[in-house]
C-alpha cells in the first residue's frame, strides 16, 4: 500500500473534488434538459440494460485502481478475516433492513402528508432496492482516496458480488412483501464482467508488463502517478452522464428529492459508522477498516436503477429514489473518506504482517 506519502501528494483538483462533483451534477442536469435528443441517443447505447458509455467511463475509473492489486497478496487476505466479516455483516444483515425501517418511518410516516400513499410506497421500494445492492466499482475509487488495501478491497467487492447473485432477489422480495419479482440478473452479470473482471485482467497484465520492463520504482512513481487523474476525470464524466439521463425528472420533483435524500443520508452515515466502529472495536487495521466502512455505506447504483426501471418504470417514484441515491452518494462518500483519513490514528499498528503492498512489488 502506498502509505501516507501518496495522500499528501493529492493535487488541488483532487482536494476540491466535492466542488467538481457539484458542478458535474449541475452540468448533467443542464445537458439533459438542453439536449434531450443527444442524451436519449446515449441512453440507448446499452447491452442487457448496461449503458455502454457509463460502463466505459467506470472502466477508466477503476483500471488505475486495479493496477495497484497484487494478486499474490490476495492469498494473505485470509490472515485477517475480521474485516471481511464486518463488511458482510453490515451489507447483508443490517443495511437492507435498516433502510426499509427508515423508509417506512420517513415516507409512510413523517412525510406521508406531503407524498401521498402511492408515492410513499414507491419511494420505500426504491430505497430498499438501492440498499440491497452493495457497491462494486466505485469502491475502488473510495479505497484509493483512503489508502485502502487494494487486495482486501478486491476480495471484499468480489464476495459482495457473489452474495448479490443469490441474495439480492430474496431480500428485495421479502422487504417489498411481494411473492414474485423480476430481477435483471443479466445486468448484474454484465456489470460484474465489465466493471470487475475486464479491468482486473487488464490491470494485472499491465502491471506485470510494466514491472518487468521498467521496475517497481518507475511503476509506482511514474506510471501510477500519470494515471491518477484518469480515475477522477472518469468519475466526474460518469456523474455528468447519469444526471443528464435523469435531468428532466430531477427538475420536476425538487422537493421530493430533498425528502428522499433525508433517510438516504442517515443510512449512509449509520452504516459507514457501524462498519468503521466495529472495525476499530475488533482491532482491524485502518487499510481494511476504511474501505470496509465505504463498502458498507455505498451502493451498486447501476443494478439498483435497472431493477427499479424494470419493476416500476422509468418515470416511477422507485426509479427516482434510486437516482437520488446516486445524487447523495458521491458527495457524502467523499465526506466519509475525509473522516476516515482524519481518524487514521484511531487504529493501532496491525498485529500481523499486512499483505504485500501493491505498488512495491
Amino acid at each position: 500500500m502506498s502509505g501516507g506519502g501518496e495522500r499528501k501528494r493529492l493535487g488541488w483538483f483532487e482536494r476540491y473534488l466535492s466542488l467538481w462533483v457539484a458542478l458535474c451534477i449541475a452540468a448533467g442536469v443542464t445537458l439533459g434538459t438542453a439536449s434531450p435528443g443527444l442524451v436519449g441517443l446515449l441512453s440507448r447505447w446499452e447491452v442487457s440494460r448496461v449503458n455502454l458509455p457509463i460502463a466505459a467511463l467506470i472502466w477508466l475509473m477503476i483500471y488505475p485502481m486495479m493496477l495497484r492489486v497484487d494478486l499474490a497478496a490476495i492469498r494473505d487476505v485470509g490472515r485477517e478475516p475480521r474485516g471481511l466479516g464486518i463488511v458482510l455483516f453490515v451489507n447483508w444483515l443490517v443495511k437492507p433492513f435498516s433502510m426499509a425501517a427508515l423508509g417506512w418511518v420517513f415516507f409512510k410516516g413523517l412525510f406521508a402528508g406531503i407524498l401521498g400513499p402511492e408515492l410513499a410506497d414507491q419511494y420505500v421500494a426504491g430505497t430498499i432496492i438501492l440498499a440491497a445492492a452493495p457497491c462494486t466499482a466505485m469502491v475502488f475509487v473510495w479505497s484509493y482516496l483512503t489508502d485502502g488495501d487494494p487486495a482486501y478491497t478486491l476480495v471484499q467487492v468480489a464476495l459482495n458480488d457473489l452474495i448479490m447473485l443469490v441474495a439480492f432477489a430474496p431480500i428485495v422480495i421479502f422487504l417489498l412483501g411481494v411473492s414474485s419479482i423480476t430481477v435483471p440478473y443479466d445486468v448484474l452479470l454484465y456489470s460484474v464482467g465489465l466493471y470487475i473482471v475486464v479491468p482486473l485482467a487488464a490491470g494485472t497484465a499491465s502491471r506485470a508488463l510494466v514491472l518487468r520492463r521498467r521496475g517497481p520504482v518507475w511503476f509506482s512513481e511514474v506510471f501510477l502517478a500519470r494515471l491518477r487523474p484518469v480515475s477522477v476525470a472518469a468519475l466526474l464524466a460518469t456523474l455528468v452522464l447519469i444526471f443528464a439521463f435523469q435531468g428532466q425528472v430531477i427538475l420536476g420533483k425538487l422537493l421530493h428529492i430533498v425528502l428522499i435524500a433525508v433517510p438516504l443520508l442517515i443510512q449512509v452515515y449509520f452504516n459507514s459508522g457501524l462498519a468503521y466502529g466495529l472495525a476499530r472495536w475488533f482491532r482491524v487495521r485502518h487499510a481494511v477498516a476504511a474501505p470496509g466502512a465505504l463498502i458498507g455505506a455505498s451502493n451498486f447504483f447501476e443494478l439498483a436503477v435497472a431493477t427499479a426501471v424494470s419493476l416500476f418504470g422509468l418515470t416511477s417514484g422507485a426509479t427516482l429514489a434510486t437516482v437520488v441515491g446516486v445524487l447523495v452518494e458521491v458527495p457524502v462518500m467523499l465526506s466519509v473518506c475525509s473522516f476516515c483519513n482524519r481518524t487514521r490514528d484511531w487504529f493501532s499498528a496491525p498485529a500481523v504482517q499486512p499483505p504485500r503492498a501493491a505498488g512495491a512489488a
